[in-house]
């Protein structure tokens, strides 16, 4: 039976054009500028410094810029940039630039699911800042009141079995009855190897029977257990 959802969001409840084609160049367009207006506060000194510790050197605030951008162009999915993109984000939303994308089928069932009991959590190589500014924003309102937790790299890697070990021991489930949404194959191979149940979103795609997890376009295609623990 499943008690818990472990839900990715780019490609997932999330399309991969907002994040591609609306969030990433936003946050490019923006970094330098932002960097150079708060580059004394505190946080975001901290994401620089942990910046140069990623890299092993010392680099003045031009270079740093210049190692973030080219992070971004090779979407490297490093933590402090993460952060940073996070922050930047925030004003975006908050100066109504843009909204939270959901497809309408995830914020339907993610709400049912929530109403019957089901303990839902997200993790995404975001930062769980960017997760949350995401789901605040959204067209249907705010729904991060339907998660009951976040998780980002801090945690691992979402390629890596180790991660989905750490997420089931924190949430306090047997990975069993935890079930992992996502549109990547090797997240959900990682998944598996931890023990969680697993569901393959192919949204743009044909579902393959011979695939080696159960392939579907929506949500509007899961089938969960009848009767949910509460």
């Amino acid at each position: 039976m499943i008690k818990a959802i472990v839900t990715d969001i780019e490609g997932t409840t999330s399309s991969l054009s907002f994040v591609k084609d609306v969030l990433f160049p936003y946050a490019r367009a923006n970094l330098a500028d932002f960097i150079h207006r708060h580059k004394d506060e505190s946080l975001v000194k901290k994401l620089m410094d942990d910046t140069c510790k990623e890299i092993g050197t010392e680099l003045d605030t031009e270079q740093l810029i210049a190692q973030l951008i080219q992070w971004i162009d090779e979407d490297k999915k490093v933590t402090p940039l993460k952060s940073l993109q996070g922050l930047i984000w925030e004003a975006g939303y908050q100066k109504g630039d843009f909204k939270g994308h959901v497809y309408p089928d995830a914020a339907a069932y993610l709400k049912t699911w929530k109403a019957k009991g089901l303990d839902l959590y997200v993790y995404s190589s975001g930062s769980v800042y960017a997760q949350k500014l995401l789901f605040s924003h959204t067209e249907y309102g705010d729904l991060t009141a339907l998660f009951s937790g976040y998780f980002d790299t801090h945690i691992g890697g979402k390629k890596e079995q180790d991660s989905y070990h750490k997420i089931a021991k924190q949430i306090g489930i047997p990975a069993t009855q935890i079930l992992f949404l996502s549109d990547i194959k090797e997240e959900l191979d990682a998944a598996k190897a931890a023990g969680f149940q697993t569901l393959w979103l192919i949204r743009d795609s044909t579902p393959d029977p011979q695939a080696e997890h159960h392939q579907v376009r929506s949500f509007d295609f899961i089938t969960l257990d009848a009767e949910v623990s509460t």
